[in-house]
């Protein structure tokens, strides 16, 4: 394989893992948080059609994402309405979420674009383009250094670089600062932390805000970077890899961050491997699309080890009185 192929795969491998790691990282807020989150599918859903659909009538990029994350920060709300406030199961309110958002969004797109559930296709200031980086054409000459800066750093979407940026900045905000510390005690022992004076309610939604800021990026970046427009189930389950890369990286935003990229070089590999032969054989193209998944599943399962989350995790808490 040449070095433009693998450039090419790993190019693939950032835009294909910057949804994961932003939805991932959005997870890692609420679980740290003692809030168990499987409804991250459903809130990069919403965002992703609210994201479109703003863009599709202003014909702003930004303003498209600053409605996918008040619609994801939205979301987040009412599930944590359900799972903090109302003690409701955190599962259940999850799988709600991912249900409302897949049903509503559908159904809204219909009523409001007569399109089939999707948003119109976005012109060029309704959708990011790539960004190129200073001297990115000039060193593009350069042995091997030149192509990595030129092909494989250089020419992203903006929020690529603010996924892969959120990496130091929520490893710094959990180990070293006095809300990180609050955050990983409430979802240790939320005893503790309310007897120190500390609100675990308002620590949680503090969170789970957190969690619909990144979950409303990771639904903008699918319909209005890497896409021109919102499609039905256009996540395709990439909340629920997440959640696995999450339970995987065993809550830690560095190991995250690689496994991520794990789970998008494979998406990256199966695009690339889409009409290949063995023994002279096709490989039907199913098979090579369910590779990362099932990836997912075997990675998951034999080499994970044990993982333990936050001891007060999925559990409602209620204040002594």
């Amino acid at each position: 394989m040449d070095m433009g192929a693998i450039l090419s795969i790993l190019d693939a491998t950032l835009r294909l893992s910057t949804p994961l790691l932003l939805a991932c990282l959005a997870g890692l807020y609420s679980e740290r948080a003692g809030v168990f989150d499987i409804g991250l599918e459903g809130k990069m859903l919403a965002a992703a059609f609210g994201a479109a659909a703003v863009a599709a009538v202003t014909g702003s990029a930004w303003l498209g994402l600053l409605a996918g994350i008040g619609v994801s920060v939205a979301t987040a709300a009412l599930q944590g309405a359900a799972a903090i406030s109302l003690k409701g199961n955190q599962l259940i309110a999850g799988v709600a979420i991912n249900m409302l958002a897949a049903g509503l969004c559908t159904f809204l797109g219909q009523q409001w674009f007569r399109q089939g559930g999707r948003t119109p296709a976005l012109g060029p200031n309704g959708r990011f383009g790539t960004i190129d980086l200073p001297f990115a054409n000039e060193v593009a000459g350069v042995p091997i250094l030149g192509p990595i800066y030129s092909e494989l750093i250089s020419g992203h979407y903006i929020l690529v670089y603010v996924a892969f940026l959120m990496v130091p900045i929520t490893a710094y905000v959990l180990y070293r600062t006095r809300f990180g510390l609050r955050l990983r005690a409430v979802g240790e022992n939320p005893k503790a932390v309310d007897t120190a004076g500390i609100s675990v309610v308002a620590l949680r939604y503090q969170a789970v805000i957190v969690t619909g800021v990144l979950c409303g990026l990771a639904g903008a970046y699918f319909s209005i970077a890497q896409g021109s427009g919102f499609g039905n189930n256009m996540t395709a389950g990439k909340g629920f890899i997440a959640l696995a890369a999450l339970i995987f990286a065993k809550w830690k935003p560095v190991p995250a961050m690689f496994t991520c990229l794990l789970f998008g070089f494979l998406d990256a590999l199966q695009i690339r491997l889409q009409g290949a032969r063995l023994f002279d054989v096709e490989i039907p193209v199913q098979a090579i699309q369910a590779l990362p998944y099932v990836l997912t599943v075997i990675l998951l399962a034999g080499f994970i080890g044990k993982a333990v989350g936050p001891k007060a995790g999925g559990v409602a808490y209620t204040k002594e009185r």
